[in-house]
């Protein structure tokens, strides 16, 4: 899917202030990974192509428990943020993405990196996306989740995305080896 990039960087580019961070009553706003992940998922589908032009489609929050797959793999029932995959076959899938704002802690990132690491490597889906938003290129957290990539292990192929703010582009900061 050669648009996949410029669907998912255009996207995020068109996310507001109020979905980034939730405002609060009283209180500073903060970080609902829901309230974005459904914000890029409208933004995503606005952007994507005519049914006609395209095969995949977008999921989000997809449950594979009970998949015949994810048992026979022994991976469990993993539920990642969105899928770009074709209906109905598992020999037709493009993208598993996982979202975490810029406050994950580090047993939300390794079950995170499972999850992508089962669909790319178990299942052969051909992109598996981690995208913190909140980060910027040069924060401590992009350290902080490549650091965590390095002890699992099986990190390889999986791509480190960064959205800094509202009315920004996301940018592809690494390709774990």
């Amino acid at each position: 899917m050669k648009s996949f990039t410029d669907i998912l960087r255009k996207a995020t580019a068109a996310i507001s202030g109020e979905y980034f961070q939730l405002a609060i009553k009283d209180g500073n706003p903060i970080y609902r990974e829901r309230v974005y992940c459904y914000e890029l998922y409208h933004q995503m589908r606005c952007r994507w192509p005519d049914v006609d032009a395209e095969p995949f489609r977008l999921n989000g929050e997809v449950d594979k428990g009970g998949h015949p797959v994810f048992k026979e793999l022994g991976i469990g029932f993993p539920v990642p943020d969105f899928l770009v995959h074709g209906l109905g076959g598992m020999d037709n899938n493009y993208a598993v993405m996982e979202v975490k704002p810029q406050i994950a802690r580090g047993p939300g990132i390794e079950k995170d990196l499972k999850t992508l690491s089962s669909f790319l490597h178990g299942v052969g889906y051909k992109r598996a996306i981690y995208l913190l938003y909140g980060v910027a290129i040069e924060d401590k957290q992009l350290d902080f989740v490549c650091e965590i990539a390095g002890k699992f292990g099986a990190a390889a192929g999986i791509e480190l995305w960064a959205h800094r703010g509202p009315g920004q582009l996301a940018e592809l900061v690494k390709k774990f080896d």
